[in-house]
Order: structure tokens, then sequence, then C-alpha cells
């Protein structure tokens, strides 16, 4: 356990679009992706809308993986690793609330302990957002939403009013996203949640490939690992090349060969007075070749 001080690393933006059908969410969606990436050949369509990515096929050559109404949150691990496998850069989900339906109709069909029912549940829909979370590409989910409406008094009249937009999904999924767009049926969209500070407290906007640009341009103003490799390399002791490490957990696994090579190199010029334990415990305990192996 390490003390060390805050930094922002270069990430790839986990992002959710939620609006109703007919508003818009995946004519946006591969807009942002275009933006990100300038390459429609590096962008894939999870669909799982009856064919609803096919539409916009007129923007660009992009790809489009069917689930072939499987909506288990296992088909759509397995259709993100599909994706990476191949080389995309962008992944649109669209929907996510196709498998959370999946989820509730398996919940209704077990027999037993309501209550108890949700264990075997629980860990399948944890599993498939930590999956997307853990994905080494940029990651766009749409949602359906229900509109809520209440009576209100308008110029002597009772009239509708929209009060909420709520998401067809896990209550607080959208607490595991960088930013959150919600989008109406005029396609117009603001934030509801956003962690680059881009968009959120600004006005309304319509998406577009310039939203995409923005949104990478802030994922690649981080601290990069290449940059961090660099530092490494640039160590003149034992000392300095173990602070560097330690600054970086989360690089572990890929960082590793190349801080066990700096330090041989280091210790072969004998310009080192002291070594010290520098290796996290997972590889003091001789694990280190699942380390070596990610990088």
């Amino acid at each position: 356990m390490n003390l060390r001080q805050s930094e922002r690393k270069q990430a790839k933006i986990k992002l959710a679009i939620q609006g109703c059908a007919g508003s818009g969410k995946t004519y946006s969606s591969l807009l942002l992706a275009y933006g990100i990436t300038n390459n429609w050949s590096k962008i894939a369509v999870i669909d799982s809308e009856n064919g609803s990515a096919d539409l916009y096929a007129h923007l660009g050559a992009y790809n489009v993986l069917n689930l072939n109404n499987n909506y288990s949150p296992e088909n759509y691990i397995e259709a993100i690793a599909i994706c990476e496998k191949a080389g995309i850069e962008v992944i649109i989900i669209d929907s996510l609330s196709q498998s959370w339906d999946f989820l509730l109709q398996c919940h209704t069909e077990m027999v037993g302990n309501s209550f108890t029912n949700w264990g075997k549940i629980t860990p399948r829909q944890n599993a498939f957002i930590q999956r997307i979370l853990q994905s080494n590409c940029h990651v766009i989910c749409t949602m359906r939403t229900k509109q809520d409406y209440v009576l209100s008094e308008k110029n002597g009249k009772m009239v509708p009013e929209k009060v909420g937009l709520k998401a067809i999904m896990r209550e607080g999924v959208d607490y595991e996203f960088t930013i959150v767009f919600d989008i109406d049926m005029k396609h117009i969209a603001n934030a509801s949640k956003d962690r680059t500070g881009l968009f959120m407290g600004k006005p309304e906007f319509t998406i577009s490939s310039v939203t995409g640009k923005r949104i990478l341009d802030w994922c690649n103003s981080g601290v990069s690992i290449e940059s961090v490799k660099n530092d490494i390399s640039k160590a003149k002791t034992i000392e300095e090349l173990n602070s560097i490490y330690h600054q970086h957990p989360d690089w572990y696994p890929l960082l590793t060969t190349y801080f066990l090579n700096k330090k041989a190199a280091l210790l072969d010029t004998g310009n080192n007075k002291t070594v010290i334990n520098y290796l996290p415990n997972f590889i003091q305990n001789g694990n280190s070749n699942n380390a070596t192996n990610a990088s």
C-alpha cells in the first residue's frame, strides 16, 4: 500500500446515451464514434434493436454484430471480446436495456425465494458492466427510457408535464459511466452526468462528430503509459525508479517488464547504494509471470 499523488491517466471513454424510442440514440452514437476514431471501419455496433444499426449505413462502412435475439449478459460479453479481437476502436452497445429485460425475465421464471434469487442475477449483471468498464476500447452504450408525466396547471388548464426520464436498466448503472447524455424527441442532448467537465451545466446541444472529437481530446490529455515507460528509461537510481513505478499501480502488469529490465541495468552500473523492496506483493510472492505476460 503506497500513498501517491493523484493524476489523470489517458482513458478510453465509457459513455451512455439514454432516451425514448425515436430520440436518435443510435444515430447520435454513430456520430460520436466517428468523431472519436475518424474511421468508420474501426466502429462496431453490437445490435439488439432488430437491425436498427443498419438504417444508417449511408454514413459509412461501420461494422455490425447482431446478437440474434440472445440478450444474455454473457452473449454481450462475448460480442465485446469479438470486437476487441477484430481491432475495433469504438464499440457501440445498442442497447443495454435488452440485457436488463432478459435478466428480469430470468428472475421472474426462477423458483424459490425472490430476494435470494437476486443473488444469482446480480453477479451476471455486475460481470457485464465490469466487462464494459475494463474494455480497452471506447464504449458507447444506449439505454431506452420511460417518460414520467404529472398534471400541472397552466393558464387555467391542466396539462401533462414531463418531470423526468428513467432508464430501463438497473438502478444506479449511470454512476458507472464517465458521461451520460439524455436526449429528447427533438434530438437535443444534455449531460445528466459528466466527469470530464466538458458538458455539465452547459447549454443543450445536438450531438455531432465534433462532440466525439472533444471527448477524444479529453481522453488523450492525461498521462499515457508510453510517457511512464519513457520516465522509467530515464531513471538514474533504483530509488527514482521505484518512485516512478509505484505512482502507477493500475499499470503494474504492463510496466513490470520495463521496470525489471531497467532495474537490472541500473544494478549493472553499480550506481545504487540501496536495493529496496520495489515490487508489489503479487510479484514478490512469485506471480510475476502473469504480470509480465500482460505486457
